[in-house]
């Protein structure tokens, strides 16, 4: 007589909740690798070598450090202050994306439409602390136009301001919220970006 097939058990990771398996194709494997090396090591061996080599890594950047503070004071403070300010810069997102420091810059572009009418769109005015909704009211009364505040084409808010016054606006704005320098004010010619100073 044959045997009765026994039902396969599943190892399930404890972070992710997906299969041990499948974790390297979930969006926060970098989360699981230490939970799959100390529960499910023969499933990624490569994991192994990869956790020796950094512990190797960890110990020679001890070793250095010593040495270095050990050395002149000078180039230790340089060089610690130089890694601090990069790692602060560089932001990591799940599935190992780098997301960079926005630069702090007001974007103005002129857009056409129906060959008369024309759209003047502010980008950025929110990286200095300014209210996008509170401009547009500002906006709006001061030309005395339509203005509104809606989503732009990388889903990030913007101000549409009706009416061709896009040389007009910077004066306003560095009037208006002087927080916001001239030389961070560009525009956007023939698919350039070009500064407004």
């Amino acid at each position: 007589m044959a045997e009765k097939p026994q039902p396969v058990r599943v190892l399930y990771c404890q972070v992710c909740s997906l299969p041990a398996e499948y974790c390297e194709f979930g969006s926060d494997f970098e989360k699981c690798k230490p939970w799959l090396i100390q529960n499910a090591p023969d499933l990624f061996p490569d994991l192994l070598k990869e956790a020796d080599s950094k512990e190797a890594d960890k110990v020679a950047q001890q070793l250095q450090s010593t040495a270095i503070s050990s050395g002149s004071a000078d180039g230790s403070a340089a060089s610690g202050g130089a890694s601090a300010s990069k790692q602060e810069e560089v932001k990591r997102l799940p599935g190992g994306k780098i997301k960079k420091k926005e630069k702090q810059e007001v974007v103005i572009e002129k857009i056409v439409r129906n060959k008369r009418k024309c759209i003047s769109t502010v980008k950025g005015l929110e990286l200095f602390g300014i209210k996008l909704s509170d401009a547009s009211k500002k906006l709006g009364k001061k030309f005395a136009t339509g203005a509104s505040v809606v989503k732009g084409p990388t889903e990030k808010d913007q101000i549409d301001v009706q009416g061709d016054i896009a040389y007009d606006i910077v004066e306003f704005i560095t009037e208006t919220w002087p927080d916001v320098p001239e030389t961070a004010i560009f525009f956007i010619e023939d698919g350039r970006k070009v500064a407004a100073a």
